[in-house]
């Protein structure tokens, strides 16, 4: 019986493709990353967005439960899909509120 981790799994970099799509959505939760994914025009890419489109899967409890911050984050992926938003996400206002938002939501204090 295979597990989740088999030796057949390819590895990249030493890592499985599961354990690197993790580590990527994890950082779509901090608002500067967004930011600077969209300043560097990968927003405005369709295969980009088909992968976050596929990302989706990350909603899904049996693979939320591996997110460290799964509100912020889960909340930042599907804003992606949203074209407005990854226009949005350019402007320093929106950048700052989305910021002020992680730091409540991550630290537990409500404004």
């Amino acid at each position: 019986m295979a597990n989740a981790a088999s030796p057949a799994e390819p590895h990249y970099g030493g890592y499985t493709r599961f354990e690197l799509e993790l580590e990527f959505v994890q950082c779509l939760g901090n608002p500067a990353y967004l930011n600077h994914l969209a300043t560097q025009k990968l927003l405005d890419n369709p295969d980009f967005i088909a992968y976050l489109n596929y990302l989706q899967y990350f909603s899904q409890p049996k693979y939320a439960r591996y997110l460290t911050y799964p509100g912020p984050t889960l909340r930042a992926l599907e804003l992606l899909q949203q074209e407005q938003f990854r226009r949005d996400i350019l402007m320093p206002g929106v950048v700052h509120r989305m910021m002020e938002e992680w730091l409540n939501t991550t630290t537990g204090d409500r404004p």
